[in-house]
């Protein structure tokens, strides 16, 4: 669909006006810096779990995870099959947790703060590693983002990648930076129920067409009936267990994703964790289930083999769909693009804003300064991100594996530790993101043998060892007034559960 079409255009402009006017409703709401970082922690179950999701699903659910499926077939189950697990977890084992911890805290609205205060550090330097390992991998995950617009823009319209690439960070820029969290919120549930009714449309309207589901499954035998057993890959070669370890590994990432653990700490009310947790598992499940049936409809329908298969969402809405109808779908490749940018660029600025400024300029900052120090950062961050997606060949899904295992193995240890263990110390916390990250960044650079297992899932593991093994050798003082501390929260925790 390269050619320009005005029922597409309308589509897509109807779509940006929706959002653009939630993004300015939201800047009237926003009075501080709380209200712009979490919302004022006043977010609703439904809100916060669909925000949640919107946020985690980039364009690589539209884009990559389809792609993965459409060459590989249902050996990308393995990868839904660890996120929903990924899913069901982080909001059991952390929501409450740190909904209760980071109100207590002084009322710390970035995780780099949280971890700060629940150790009573006094050096900077845990708040400034956990910062900088955010602003790394964000960049990375922020970038593949614009990639996935670009490719978008380019497909439809038929614009210039590199203009594409501008086009979908101005258009992310304009709601994040006036509306701050809540804009970014209520235009996530939005586009997460534009995003699923786009996965649903597609393979119900293929399945359909191809007179239902034994001729669909006729028609991806016909290609290659490899492409229907989860135990095999495309060359019916069986899947090893570090195949299956690896895709299923991705679930591990979910407790280290700043974006996603903001909503947790957003939440209205603890106790309302479970009817969220209920809504944010379902909801997840069902969107990996239809991305996957996406890249299968494309086997089934489409007569040649795409050069791009992150482009089988673009080809398939365009032959089945009037241009109007797919206009709006394809809107779903930007609603997806942007509820995850916006929230990284965020999660960012909030980290430089409220984590790292202060500590270069070595003063506290007043509410004035912080939304627009905060403001500032959503800008610049975004202007480095656009240079990392100037590259058209550039791949969604590789570049959010590698935001997404950094991300998991430093900051999601030392997270999900440090609302358990009483003892766990500074020193351990600093030393597992540190690990973490370097083990992250050292294993995607080799290949091969052991180095083709997923870098997150060892990351994670060292980063796990190594925080415990740290904390027990710290012997400091102040480590029994931190465990006297975390006594009081722990009575909070029982209390929300009680109601």
């Amino acid at each position: 669909m390269s050619e320009l079409s005005v029922s597409t255009i309308v589509a897509f402009m109807t779509y940006v006006a929706i959002v653009l006017s939630i993004g300015f409703y939201a800047y009237l709401k926003t009075k501080n810096a709380t209200d712009y970082f979490l919302g004022g922690r006043e977010l609703s179950p439904v809100v916060s779990a669909i925000s949640a999701g919107a946020s985690d699903m980039s364009g690589w659910v539209l884009l990559g995870l389809p792609g993965y499926a459409y060459l590989a077939g249902l050996e990308a189950a393995w990868i839904s099959i660890g996120l929903v697990i990924g899913v069901a977890a982080n909001w059991m084992l952390v929501a409450k947790r740190l909904r209760i911890y980071s109100a207590l805290l002084d009322d710390a609205v970035t995780l780099p703060t949280f971890l700060q205060r629940r150790f009573a550090d006094k050096t900077p330097w845990l708040k400034v590693i956990a910062s900088i390992s955010i602003l790394l991998f964000f960049l990375f995950y922020v970038g593949s983002g614009l990639i996935a617009g670009g490719k978008l823009f380019n497909e439809v319209f038929g614009f210039d990648y590199h203009i594409a690439v501008f086009v979908s960070v101005t258009l992310i820029l304009v709601y994040t930076l006036f509306g701050g969290f809540l804009a970014v919120s209520w235009t996530d549930v939005f586009q997460g129920l534009l995003m699923l009714l786009a996965l649903a449309c597609v393979p119900v309207m293929v399945i359909s067409q191809a007179g239902g589901g034994g001729e669909f499954a006729s028609g991806i035998n016909q290609t290659n009936p490899e492409l229907l057993n989860m135990f095999t890959d495309a060359n019916g070669d069986a899947l090893g267990l570090m195949v299956i370890v690896s895709t299923m590994g991705w679930g591990l990432g979910y407790f280290g994703q700043p974006h996603i653990l903001a909503r947790f700490m957003a939440l209205r009310s603890a106790s309302e964790t479970s009817k969220a947790a209920s809504i944010g598992v379902f909801w997840a499940a069902v969107c990996y289930l239809l991305a996957i049936m996406v890249g299968l409809s494309g086997v089934a329908y489409l007569p040649d083999l795409l050069p791009d298969s992150e482009k089988v969402f673009i080809a398939l809405t365009g032959l089945i769909f009037h241009p109007f109808i797919a206009g709006i779908l394809l809107a779903a490749i930007l609603a997806a693009i942007m509820s995850t940018v916006d929230s990284q660029l965020l999660v960012c600025s909030s980290s430089l804003a409220e984590d790292l400024y202060p500590l270069m300029v070595k003063k506290q900052l007043t509410t004035e300064n912080r939304l627009q120090i905060g403001r500032i950062a959503v800008v610049v961050l975004a202007l480095c991100a656009t240079l990392l997606a100037m590259q058209p060949d550039g791949k969604v899904l590789d570049v959010v594996s590698y935001a997404w295992a950094g991300l998991g193995a430093s900051v999601g240890p030392a997270i999900l530790v440090s609302l358990y263990w009483k003892k766990m110390t500074s020193s351990g916390a600093l030393a597992g993101i540190v690990v973490g990250g370097l083990t992250v960044i050292g294993w995607s650079q080799l290949e091969g043998g052991i180095f083709d297992l997923y870098a997150l899932v060892p990351g994670f593991v060292l980063s796990l060892i190594t925080i415990g093994l740290v904390s027990v050798l710290d012997k400091k003082p102040e480590n029994q007034i931190v465990a006297s501390q975390f006594n009081l929260m722990e009575e909070q925790v029982r209390s929300a559960s009680i109601k």
